[in-house]
């Protein structure tokens, strides 16, 4: 139903007919598609995704292969963000209406507009080709090369998701607040630093951690960019070079995966709210 025919594009544009006809019986293009279909799943139940047009090599080897590469950069990108989105969040709405709130939602929304691939390309610019400090691209070798090779890249997200996460917190710990149960805490006595953090923030971090599943659910199939501009082997590459060869095996794989990783960090996140609020299970 899309542009492009699989069994042209292993064969080649010269192929004869018989030839592309000969291939298309062997992958069962010649097929009514709802049995293509069965087929497929059939196949991905035990975990086999296809092979690759490209590569000649099983789908579910290569995603085994540059899984890693976006994984590391995820776990990399949320423990840069995490700490310093909790700490501005909570100062933002500690001293809400002074300069101190009105500065970081200024760099909030600076740090919003500004797109990702475009940040990475002027960091790459500057801390790699003109002061050399960072490697222009690669994943580098062993954990600290890794941690090395990956910075600008987890940076240059990062700039983009700590706002997002200030905004919300912010916003939960102000409304949380001004709840009723704040006022009776109060009433009874107990110091504003307990209330903070026994039920003002345990209330506020539900809204964020909501948000902050969607956010890792992004990362995982949304470095795409990044990873074309640091040129780093992982997911978002692969997907990248099998759109452009119409390798249909890896672009299904990765899609499959993408959707399975995403379930996975929703079920998480929906676990973890259950656990900071009971009442979140019923």
């Amino acid at each position: 139903m899309i542009p492009g025919d699989p069994a042209r594009i292993i064969l080649g544009s010269r192929a004869s007919p018989e030839a592309v006809a000969a291939m298309r019986d062997r992958l069962g293009l010649d097929q009514p598609a709802l049995q293509q279909y069965l087929t497929y799943m059939s196949k991905v139940i035990r975990g086999d995704f296809g092979e690759s047009i490209s590569y000649k090599v099983p789908v579910s080897k290569l995603i085994l292969e540059h899984a890693p590469v976006t994984g590391f950069l995820a776990v990399y990108v949320i423990a840069l963000a995490v700490p310093i989105a909790l700490i501005l969040g909570m100062l933002a709405a500690r001293y809400r209406g002074t300069w101190v709130d009105h500065l970081i939602r200024m760099l909030s929304v600076l740090g919003m507009t500004m797109p990702v691939f475009w940040l990475a390309i002027l960091m790459l610019r500057l801390f790699s080709i003109d002061l050399g400090w960072f490697p222009v691209s690669g994943y580098g070798q062993g954990f600290l090369g890794h941690l090395h090779h990956l910075f600008l890249p987890a940076v240059s997200i990062s700039i983009w998701m700590i706002p997002v996460l200030v905004r919300n917190l912010r916003a939960s710990i102000v409304q949380q607040s001004v709840a009723d149960y704040v006022l009776a805490g109060r009433a009874k006595g107990l110091t504003e630093r307990h209330i903070f953090t026994h039920h003002i923030l345990k209330n506020a971090s539900l809204p964020t951690l909501n948000l902050f599943g969607v956010l890792v659910a992004y990362l995982i199939g949304g470095t795409v960019i990044v990873e074309l501009v640091y040129a780093l082997p992982g997911l978002g590459l692969l997907m990248f070079n099998a759109i452009l060869g119409r390798d249909y095996p890896i672009i299904q794989g990765l899609t499959l995966f993408y959707a399975l990783a995403t379930v996975v960090i929703t079920l998480v996140t929906d676990i973890l709210s259950g656990l900071i609020d009971p009442r979140v299970k019923a």
